[in-house]
């Protein structure tokens, strides 16, 4: 077993986190260990570790856990964090970089990090200005491979977070996606099981650098992974 990467997950109990645990499910060839501040439910057949601590903990935890890779799929929305920006900057920037320069200092090589079509540090939209402030961030501190994954509206499970407007847009995706043709392709909505998937064989990928994966490139990585199963 010493040979089989550690895979650490941060974001476990989100939409996307949640389907990188059941991606993970009978894998022989991946050890997952998802950092959470509170216990959540593993999927059925899951062989993996969860460690519990508080966010201010994170770091030790981090150097504990000693992953070669990491997958970050931490994210609040506006709501959850009470419409108050610096609660929502507080998850979706501060904690997301300290999980970063906590694996750069555990040593991790491949960072993957879940992000946003559209995000742009000059954005006016609040939620991908973070994102974009971020991406550049994590840019700087030095990883291997720094893989980035801009996924469109996510498909998936999550109806206690849904706004009726997302409730609305998922369910016209199979014909909004036909529209969504060009450039316009990275918007098309997504299945949050290809981005997990996609997340998963990036901590896979040996080719140093930083690479942007919009949808189509999210469905490639995806597709990669299961061609490995």
């Amino acid at each position: 077993m010493s040979d089989v990467p550690r895979i650490l997950l941060v974001g476990a109990t989100g939409l996307v986190g949640t389907r990188v645990m059941e991606a993970a499910v009978g894998r022989s060839d991946l050890r997952l260990v998802a950092l959470t501040r509170r216990e959540a439910p593993m999927p059925p057949g899951a062989r993996m570790e969860m460690m519990v601590s508080e966010p201010p903990r994170w770091d030790e935890a981090i150097a504990l856990i000693a992953p070669e890779a990491a997958i970050c799929a931490l994210g609040t929305t506006w709501r959850k964090s009470g419409r108050d920006e610096a609660a929502f900057r507080q998850v979706d920037e501060e904690l997301v970089l300290r999980v970063a320069r906590a694996a750069v200092t555990a040593g991790v090589r491949n960072f993957v990090f879940v992000s946003s079509v559209g995000a742009n540090p000059g954005s006016k939209a609040l939620y991908l200005r973070v994102k974009g402030e971020v991406e550049a961030r994590l840019r700087k501190l030095g990883f291997h491979r720094l893989d980035i994954l801009r996924p469109g509206l996510l498909r998936g499970p999550r109806t206690s977070d849904r706004r009726i407007a997302e409730r609305l847009g998922i369910i016209a995706s199979p014909l909004t996606n036909l529209v969504l043709t060009g450039s316009k392709r990275q918007y098309r909505a997504i299945d949050a099981r290809q981005v997990a998937l996609a997340a998963l064989q990036a901590t896979r990928e040996k080719a140093r650098g930083t690479f942007l994966h919009d949808s189509d490139g999210i469905v490639r990585l995806a597709r990669r992974l299961d061609g490995a199963s």
